[in-house]
């Protein structure tokens, strides 16, 4: 971690300084190109003033000259500096994360969904949850595909479409080379970060405008061999004219009349078609451009990644989908451009007259929409898995600590971890490990505050970036695939007339039917029925584990109620008492540590009793 701090803040540095000398060098630029265009000025002045000969005008002409020369350099050199600040803020954001801050990262609120199998209780979206750890999306395409990985449900439903449970398990393993090979490109993955500082492409709006485009009913005769040789035909027969009007063999006003007739010709031929594309494309223009940058990066990314072995399946596979994207993204990009260029007056009549632009131009548009309209979405959906790829693999490399899990192909739930913990917690978490074994179920007992929701979600949340090829937690860590269900936040709402237990209740249904749909499930329950009584808790709670015990299901339950464990004396062979003990003496120490076993000692009332003892000393003070 210290390697990492030093590494972010080098770079950091280094480009600050390098931003400092690049804005000394924009303040010359800018000296210049006044000082020139002065000098421009001046001695075109002083040719009308005085009789000093053609000079002046060479000198003016070198004027000219110097100060384009030094305005391009001058854009270059802006250009520049603001690629520089966005790689600074990409390095800064990254110090941020290191030291806890997470607020320059999208959190997913919108993706929060409280009924969701598991995703509201294991923190998956939400302020200081694993996506906003996780997500440097620049595309919301790749802010979606990022949140749909982060909410897969495993299990029987994953194994039917891919036909074989084996296929999901090689998928994951691909995901996780794929994951590893980026985050081993640092530079690389810096200047795709970049892309996205200060704004966010909106991949739907591009799929959205442009299949506005594929559907538009645009005149196909200009496309014809007949239209193009009617063109062809005009503009050489246009530059005969002018050639023999120079040549004093035609009068001058013929070759300005039939320019006024080929510039109306074509502006009444072309203008509503080019109105109609303009109107669904000219919103484009600025996300195409980013999007270009983007493209060109991957397309790079395997020479950039040269040195870190072989190149992904994952990754040639997009290589493959995206290979025609570029080309078209540029084409499309260009078009864009002349569209914008066609609001200069001056520039459309000269254009259209000399060169028929117009009519080429719709030309153009006509072959991209024909050639490209049909893969656009494939491309940025393409696109969008890597950058969701780029997150994943940022967080592997700002986590060097963290193991890599073992999936195995089983038909049964298998769950084998050592040294696993939370990855909220950091790298001074107390470690636990823990076996779970197929359709067992595991009581886990402990006081307030002991650690027993902390350790579900540690299962849970590693469950979750073990199945997504990402680091987990854990010394070490071998699972299956299977379904995850969790239970442990629920909330009542008022609005529908839901109380607290209702929802309970609810939420324990939503249990029992998708456990029926999958071949077997994790269940991690913190607390059953907590809205009723405890005896009505107790017989409700055994009653549900007799139910469920009795499925293709296995179990990780906490409770308070010390009763509850009692079952495993009288099924032995499915139920498992473990528990968080705590240590009572002047203060309450806490080990966070799991053993088996039923926890001996509570500490709420003696923390009351301490916290009532402090009032009445604060009151007998007075």
């Amino acid at each position: 971690m210290n390697n990492l701090h030093e590494q972010y803040t080098s770079r950091t540095k280094e480009l600050g300084d390098e931003i400092a000398r690049l804005k000394l060098r924009s303040r010359g630029f800018v000296t210049g190109e006044i000082t020139t265009f002065l000098a421009f000025v001046g001695f075109i002045a002083a040719y009308t003033v005085f009789s000093w000969g053609w000079w002046l005008l060479l000198l003016s002409a070198l004027s000219l000259v110097v100060y384009i020369v030094v305005r391009r350099m001058d854009v270059a050199n802006s250009e520049r500096t603001a690629r520089l600040k966005a790689l600074r803020t990409v390095n800064s954001h990254e110090l941020k994360y290191l030291e806890g801050d997470f607020s320059a990262f999208d959190d997913g609120s919108r993706y929060t969904a409280p009924h969701h199998p598991f995703t509201f209780d294991m923190d998956i979206f939400g302020r200081n949850s694993l996506y906003n750890r996780l997500c440097r999306t620049v595309t919301k395409g790749g802010s979606d595909y990022l949140a749909g990985c982060m909410r897969r449900q495993y299990g029987k439903t994953v194994a039917v479409e891919a036909g074989d449970s084996q296929i999901v398990i090689d998928n994951i393993e691909a995901r996780r080379q794929t994951v590893d090979y980026v985050a081993a490109m640092p530079q690389w993955r810096e200047s795709f970060l970049a892309e996205g500082v200060g704004r966010h492409i909106d991949s739907r709006r591009i799929i959205a405008s442009l299949s506005e485009v594929h559907k538009m009913d645009l005149p196909s005769w200009f496309l014809s061999r007949f239209a193009m040789a009617c063109a062809v035909a005009m503009l050489v027969l246009f530059y005969v004219v002018v050639g023999f009007s120079v040549l004093g063999r035609l009068p001058g006003n013929i070759p300005v009349m039939l320019g006024v007739v080929q510039l109306f010709g074509c502006l009444l031929l072309c203008q509503g078609t080019l109105k109609k594309i303009g109107n669904s494309v000219s919103r484009l223009h600025e996300s195409t451009k980013a999007y270009v940058n983007i493209i060109r990066l991957i397309v790079e990314m395997k020479s950039n990644g040269e040195d870190n072995g072989a190149f992904p399946k994952e990754l040639s596979d997009i290589e493959k989908e995206i290979d025609g994207a570029l080309k078209s993204f540029l084409q499309i990009d260009d078009i864009l451009d002349r569209l914008d260029r066609r609001g200069n007056i001056l520039g459309l009549i000269f254009f259209d007259t000399l060169l028929l632009s117009d009519f080429f131009l719709v030309r153009c548009f006509l072959r991209w929409q024909r050639d490209f309209m049909g893969h656009i979405g494939q491309w940025v959906n393409a696109v969008s898995r890597v950058d969701a790829i780029v997150s994943m693999a940022t967080f592997r490399y700002n986590e060097p600590e963290a193991g890599t899990a073992v999936i195995v192909n089983a038909d049964s739930v298998v769950y084998e971890a050592k040294g696993l913990y939370h990855p909220f917690l950091g790298a001074n978490a107390v470690r636990n490990d823990f076996t779970i074994a197929d359709r067992n179920y595991y009581i886990i007992t402990g006081a307030n505050m002991a650690g027993k929701s902390t350790f579900l979600r540690s299962l849970g949340v590693n469950y979750v970036l073990a199945l997504n090829g990402m680091p987990v937690f854990a010394d070490s860590l071998r699972v299956s695939v299977f379904s995850l269900f969790t239970s442990m936040r629920t909330t009542d709402d008022l609005t529908r007339g839901i109380s607290y237990f209702n929802a309970e209740l609810l939420r324990l249904k939503q249990l029992i039917d998708d456990c029926s749909q999958n071949d077997r499930t994790l269940i991690i329950l913190d607390e059953i029925l907590k809205g009723t009584n405890s005896a009505d808790k107790l017989n409700g709670s055994r009653l549900f584990l007799e139910y469920i015990s009795k499925r293709n299901v296995t179990g990780v339950i906490a409770t308070h109620d010390l009763e509850l464990s009692k079952m495993a004396e009288e099924h032995p062979e499915r139920f498992h008492d473990y528990c968080f003990e705590i240590e009572l003496g002047t203060d309450v120490t806490y080990s966070y540590k799991i053993t088996p076993g039923v926890a001996r000692n509570q500490n709420a009332t003696f923390l009351l009793k301490n916290i009532l003892g402090e009032a009445t000393n604060r009151n007998d003070g007075r």
